[in-house]
C-alpha cells in the first residue's frame, strides 16, 4: 500500500491543537506513519490497514470531517461536541461509542474532564474534553507491542482504557496521603475551620471522583462479555485486568468517602464535647460565685433587727460559712469531673 502524505491534520482553525495524532497502522500492528484526515478514506479503502485519531476538544467542522471519514451516528456526533455526558457505552451497528470521564490533579485541585472514544473494525478515535492527560503514552505502549495491536483498534481502546485508569490511582493515594496529614487537626482539642473546609472539599471531590469511576465499571464489562465482532476473545483478559483495576480504584474511593464522613463527624463531635466541657466548667465557677452572692445579699437589705449585725463572731462566721460552702460546691464539682 502507498504511504499516505505524512501530516497531523489539514483542519484550518487551530490544528495542532485539536488534532493531536492521524496515524494509520498496518493489520500486522506496524505503524504506517502520519496522515491528513483526507487521507483517512484513502487508507480505509486498503483492506490491511485501520487509523486511530487523536482529538482534543474539536470544533464542530472537525466532528462533521470525521463523521463524513468514518460514517459515525449522528447521535454520538452530538454527544462529542456538547460534552457533559455521563459516563456510558452505546452500540451504534458495527461501532461503538464509550464516554468515560477523566481526571487529574491541575495547581493541587482535582480537576474533571471526559474522553469521547468512537471504535470501530477499522478506526479508533479518541476525544478529549476538560482535564485529561495526553494519550501518547497509551499510544506508544501499544506501538510496543505490535503483535497485539495487530488485533486492530480494541487494543488501542484498551490501552486507553488503561491508561485512564491507572492515572486514577495516584490520585486516590494522594487524598489518602492528605487525610493521613489532617489527622492531628482532626483530632485537635479546639475548632479549625480551615480543617473542616478541607475535609468537606475531599469528600466532594470523592463523590464526583465515585461517579466517575462506578459507571466504568459497566462499560468495561460490557466490553469484556459482549461485542465480539469488536473485541477478539484473545483481548478479553486485558479488558478484565482493567475491570480489576477500575473495582480497586472503585472500593478505594467508597472507604474514603466514608472514611471522610467518620473523620468529619469524629472532629464535629470533638469540638462540640470540647465546648460541652467548657460549659461545664463556666457552669462550675458559675455556681461557687453564686453561693457567697447569695449570701452577702442579705446584707444590702435595709432591716433595722438583723440578729448578727450586734454580734462581734457574726462576720467571722459568715465567711467561714461561705468558704465552706463555696468548698463543698467545689469537691461536689471536682467529684463529677465538672472542674
Amino acid at each position: 500500500m502507498p504511504l499516505p502524505t505524512p501530516a497531523c491534520t489539514d483542519t484550518p482553525v487551530s490544528p495542532g491543537q485539536m488534532v493531536v495524532n492521524c496515524v494509520a497502522y498496518h493489520r500486522d500492528g506496524r505503524r504506517i506513519g502520519d496522515i491528513t484526515l483526507d487521507a483517512i478514506s484513502d487508507v480505509l479503502a486498503e483492506d490491511d490497514s485501520f487509523v486511530w485519531v487523536g482529538l482534543h476538544e474539536p470544533d464542530e467542522p472537525l466532528l462533521e470531517k470525521l463523521q463524513e471519514e468514518f460514517d459515525l451516528h449522528d447521535l454520538a456526533i452530538e454527544d462529542a461536541h456538547h460534552a457533559h455526558q455521563r459516563t456510558k457505552i452505546e452500540s451504534y451497528g458495527d461501532s461503538l461509542f464509550i464516554v468515560v470521564q477523566t481526571a487529574q490533579l491541575v495547581a493541587g485541585k482535582l480537576a474533571f474532564g471526559e474522553t469521547h472514544i468512537f471504535l470501530g473494525p477499522r478506526y479508533l478515535v479518541t476525544v478529549r474534553h476538560g482535564a485529561s492527560l495526553s494519550y501518547a503514552p497509551a499510544r506508544r505502549t501499544c506501538e510496543h507491542s505490535p503483535e497485539l495491536l495487530a488485533h486492530g483498534p480494541s487494543y488501542g481502546l484498551y490501552g486507553v482504557l488503561d491508561f485512564i485508569v491507572d492515572n486514577l490511582m495516584p490520585i486516590v493515594r494522594d487524598f489518602r496521603e492528605e487525610l493521613q496529614e489532617l489527622e492531628q487537626d482532626i483530632f485537635a482539642e479546639t475548632f479549625n475551620r480551615e480543617t473542616v473546609k478541607r475535609l468537606y472539599d475531599m469528600q466532594r471531590d470523592l463523590m464526583t471522583l465515585r461517579l466517575a469511576v462506578a459507571p466504568l465499571q459497566d462499560v468495561i464489562s460490557q466490553l469484556v462479555r459482549l461485542h465480539p465482532n469488536l473485541i477478539p476473545d484473545d483481548l478479553r483478559a486485558y479488558f478484565r485486568d482493567v475491570y480489576d483495576h477500575v473495582f480497586r480504584v472503585n472500593e478505594s474511593v467508597s472507604a474514603m468517602r466514608e472514611m471522610l464522613g467518620a473523620t468529619i463527624n469524629i472532629n464535629l463531635s470533638l469540638v462540640t464535647f470540647g465546648q460541652n466541657e467548657v460549659m461545664k466548667k463556666l457552669a462550675g465557677w458559675a455556681a461557687m460565685l453564686a453561693a457567697p452572692t447569695l449570701i452577702t445579699s442579705w446584707y444590702g437589705m435595709n432591716f433595722h433587727h438583723m440578729p448578727e449585725l450586734d454580734k462581734p463572731w457574726a462576720y467571722p462566721t459568715m465567711i467561714v460559712i461561705v468558704v465552706l460552702v463555696v468548698g463543698g460546691i467545689y469537691g461536689w464539682l471536682r467529684k463529677s469531673r465538672w472542674l
